[in-house]
């Protein structure tokens, strides 16, 4: 969480919003604080509770203290060896799944661990964040899509949907491959990601459950909308908004890793929440103020980033309304675990 607040405030100072000095210092550390530091304990943990053994938590503890490290302005290394083990123990964890379960979904979560230790590799091995970034983003991407993978056990087969799934998530990867020779590279891992979007689209059962009700409704939607975000930062991405300096950047990057990636945050915390920190989460339909609020913040800062250099002010507005949806979506889940004690007392 302290990987959380500050990854955000390290982020609005990139966009010059006035923040405490501490934050500011780690404008720089925005990406390693978010992916690393918090996406990289939150999935480890949740990983570490499935596996059920010791040496498994190693690697959310690892990530967590690599977050704590580069807040407290630790020695570099430090902090990067840190992140790789902490990577290195997905990784093997997820191996170690694949020999039990030998699975396209349990080999598609293998291959995001992975994608984690190689971006965290390029940064060790270049010195700079930004050649980690398409790593970082594949690693968040195709976890959440071997996630999503698992489900569609549960509806018919449909002959197409495996290759298709191999293929985009084949581009994808080569893209990041190809991102270390060429620019072309970049928009090569944008056209990937914009065929795992329609994939996701098309045959995750999130289309089926945004017709039932209550918390089911609620995390279809939520996961509905983020895979529209993924295909607008794909798309962003082909014109050659990935590409580091475009000016379309940060329209790109934050379609994904906010719209997409955070949309999948609020829509599945009320399952991985309580199976990692033993709390009820029961559903309400206030659920979806910060839902809304994250997505109408969003467009506010992709138009800003559209708009270029005249519409700093705008994208300005709409990194800070980010911040706002995220720190709602905090609160909601924390006065709904307060209600769920209550009622478990009652």
């Amino acid at each position: 969480m302290l990987s959380l607040v500050f990854g955000v405030a390290a982020g609005l100072a990139r966009l010059g919003a006035d923040m405490p000095a501490p934050a500011a210092a780690l404008a720089g550390w925005h990406a390693a604080l978010m992916i690393c530091a918090f996406f990289g304990t939150v999935i480890g943990l949740e990983r570490a509770v499935a596996l059920g053994g010791a040496i498994a938590y190693l690697g959310p503890l690892a990530s967590g203290i690599g977050g704590v490290a580069l807040l407290a302005g630790l020695p570099l290394p430090w902090v990067e060896s840190l992140f790789v083990f902490a990577s290195c123990v997905l990784f093997g964890g997820a191996i170690a799944v694949v020999r039990r379960q030998s699975a396209m979904f349990t080999r598609t979560l293998a291959v995001g661990a992975g994608c984690w230790l190689a971006g965290n590799m390029a940064w060790v091995t270049s010195g700079s964040v930004q050649a980690a970034i398409p790593w970082w983003l594949a690693f968040l991407v195709v976890t959440i899509a071997g996630e999503r993978l698992e489900l569609t056990r549960f509806l018919p087969a449909r002959r197409e949907a495996a290759p298709l799934f191999r293929i985009a998530t084949a581009t994808t990867l080569g893209g990041a491959v190809a991102a270390w020779f060429s620019s072309y590279g970049l928009m090569l891992f944008a056209a990937g990601l914009f065929g795992l979007s329609l994939w996701l689209l098309r045959y995750d059962i999130a289309r089926h459950n945004a017709r039932q009700r209550g918390l089911v409704r609620y995390i279809a939607l939520c996961l509905l909308s983020g895979y529209v975000w993924l295909a607008a930062g794909a798309l962003i991405g082909l014109v050659g908004g990935f590409a580091p300096g475009h000016p379309l950047r940060d329209a790109a990057l934050h379609a994904i890793a906010l719209g997409f990636v955070f949309a999948m945050v609020f829509g599945h915390a009320p399952i991985i929440f309580p199976a990692i920190a033993r709390v009820k989460i029961p559903y309400h339909p206030v659920f979806y103020l910060p839902l809304a609020l994250l997505h109408v913040s969003l467009v506010i800062r992709v138009l800003g980033g559209i708009g270029g250099g005249d519409a700093l002010p705008l994208l300005r507005l709409g990194g800070l309304a980010n911040a706002f949806a995220l720190l709602v979506f905090v609160m909601t889940m924390v006065g709904s675990v307060l209600r769920g004690r209550g009622a478990g007392r009652g």
